[in-house]
């Protein structure tokens, strides 16, 4: 079989068809490359094999992802296959877990078909009978090295600074005598007869890939230096690469996307299709996910597993948004897409090199969603209001907001939270993300003991009375008219209006007390009355206007946290006037 050919198998074709993998003096031109990189024009089948090893972590999601948009944006198949061989490392439900995160993710596989099963478990004897085959072609032979032989092989190797491979101890064993030993019930792998020139191929993102030759140094040094790796152990299982391109094969699958630490196991790959006399998909490997440190996430360590996203709130939008933007470049003006606006905007156009996490534009696209979500009442809101609310449930006890103003009444109900909750979030939409940043940020909602920022009482009332030290005799004023405001007009429209009289009402008073212009400058007066308000009603956070604050919160809890600021900058006064 030529290792030079056109992609035209299984009916697929490109707009221009490029060589699949290539002699070791072919070049691909610049130009054939971009072209490599349109979106093919037939559909497409492609395959996410997740091993259940481990849970969905934000690689792997990404893996996921790209796989679907593919196969969705040329009108094809998305298939979910896995990998369970490695029995030693398989975490128990891990594979139901595996199921949920991607639905939840909103990740749809496409289901049955003539292809199955899906679990490489049940494929066993599929994979012992293709071994058969190239051990019959000479392509693979039995190793009867035993662990031990190859474990000291290995380390001398490495203080030689060479790849632990193998040395083809057992590559030279007659037939019969492998057949002989293979029958008495001796343990023995099958191994891989790799060229000494594996084939190059054809990346879809890093062009013509070819693979490090280390046989020179090896030589030199007196070492035989064979990669051959195994491709069914001596259980019977077969290994990733044996599994891999024969149910990549079977299944049909056109393209695979994936990580780029697979690129250096490509080759090895190609050889494996060469033997059988197949066609190989065409591969896209995507630089890695890597941490502030640039480390590469990983799967065992539970780095960033998309379960704790679900829990914390994230939306699965947001978070498929998210992973899309590393490893893939794009023309639109936002950066903000929906799943189906993914799909539509999807090429091959990805980057090159690893690309380090940056949580902050989650952030952004969290908010992002949620101030959609909300202005548009849709049932994601719902979604919202009903985390939130279970997050408070959850994480607070009942006592700390068994009072929560004028929407709550005692005894307090679910569904009156629910009600303060979806009026809050409708307030503070352009900066909501999850239910623990709005129980941070806008807690003082809830809490009828709500703290003050950063608990130190003392610094905010020493600064609040620094700022208004002048006009503390006057701020009472805030109080007194606030207070005579009946229950019924309680209302927006009332506070709205009242606060811009307060501070024309306590601006007069200062001019009659013949206060320095500096001090009753209107100005001033407002910084002054605002930040009052904002210290005692809303204990100094951000959120909502204070006449909506207030609102919310209702009159008798806004009153007596105005009241409980008055005690204390008054006896913050009283303290200054005793120490001079």
């Amino acid at each position: 079989m030529p290792l030079k050919r056109c992609v035209t198998a299984r009916n697929f074709n490109y707009t221009c068809q490029i060589p699949r993998f290539l002699s070791s003096k072919s070049n691909l031109r610049a130009d054939e490359h971009q072209l490599s990189r349109q979106l093919p024009s037939s559909p497409t089948r492609t395959r996410f094999a997740p091993s259940p090893t481990g849970y969905l972590h934000l690689g792997s999601l990404r893996t996921a992802l790209f796989n679907y948009l593919l196969a969705k944006a040329t009108g094809g198949q998305f298939l979910l296959r896995v990998e369970d061989t490695d029995r030693s490392r398989t975490i128990p439900g891990a594979e139901e877990r595996l199921y949920d995160d991607l639905k939840w993710a909103g990740l749809q596989w496409d289901e049955g078909g003539p292809y199955g099963p899906y679990k490489q478990s049940q494929r066993t004897a599929l994979y012992q009978e293709h071994a058969d085959k190239i051990l019959h072609t000479g392509q693979a032979y039995r190793c009867f090295c035993s662990s031990q032989k190859l474990n000291e092989l290995a380390q001398r190797r490495v203080k030689l600074g060479l790849p632990s491979d193998y040395d083809r101890t057992c590559e030279g064993l007659p037939a019969p005598d492998s057949d002989r030993r293979a029958s008495s019930g001796e343990a023995f792998v099958v191994r891989l007869r790799v060229p000494q020139y594996a084939p190059e191929y054809v990346d879809l993102v890093y062009g013509t890939v070819g693979k490090p030759n280390h046989t020179k140094k090896a030589q030199n040094l007196g070492e035989a230096l064979y990669e051959d790796p195994i491709l069914l152990k001596s259980d019977g299982l077969p290994t990733y690469h044996l599994a891999n391109v024969v149910d990549d094969h079977h299944m049909q699958i056109t393209h695979v996307i994936r990580a780029a630490e697979w690129m250096s196991s490509t080759p090895k790959h190609l050889t494996l299709y060469n033997a059988f006399g197949w066609e190989p998909p065409l591969f896209a490997h995507v630089g890695l996910l890597q941490d502030s440190n640039r480390q590469k996430f990983s799967k065992r360590k539970g780095d960033l597993d998309i379960r704790r996203f679900a829990d914390e709130g994230i939306f699965p939008e947001a978070l498929l948004n998210y992973v899309a933007l590393y490893g893939w470049s794009h023309t639109n003006k936002s950066d903000v897409f929906s799943l189906p606006e993914l799909t539509k905007a999807f090429d091959l156009k990805f980057t090159k090199g690893n690309t380090v996490v940056e949580p902050h534009k989650l952030t952004y696209l969290q908010k992002k969603y949620a101030h959609k979500y909300i202005d548009e009442g849709a049932q994601e809101f719902e979604i919202i209001v009903d985390k939130t609310f279970e997050y408070l449930i959850k994480e607070f006890e009942p006592s700390t907001w068994d009072h929560i103003g004028e929407l709550c009444p005692r005894p307090v109900t679910g569904e009156q939270i629910r009600k303060l909750i979806a009026r809050v979030l409708v307030q503070t939409a352009k900066n909501h993300s999850t239910p623990k940043a709005f129980f941070d940020n806008y807690g003082y909602f809830f809490f009828h003991n709500a703290p003050l920022p950063d608990k130190d009482t003392n610094k905010h009332i020493s600064k609040m009375y620094a700022d208004s030290a002048d006009l503390w005799p006057h701020l009472q004023l805030v109080n007194i008219d606030l207070g005579l405001i009946s229950p019924d007009g309680w209302t927006e429209d009332v506070l709205k209006i009242k606060l811009p009289k307060l501070v024309n009402k306590l601006t007069t008073q200062l001019e009659e007390a013949g206060e320095a212009p500096e001090k009753r400058d209107s100005k001033v007066v407002h910084k002054v009355i605002q930040s009052y308000l904002r210290l005692g009603v809303a204990r100094g956070g951000s959120g909502p206007s204070m006449h909506t604050t207030m609102l919310l919160l209702g009159q008798d809890v806004s009153l007596q946290r105005l009241h409980d600021l008055s005690e204390l900058l008054s006896s913050e006064r009283q303290k200054r006037l005793e120490h001079r």
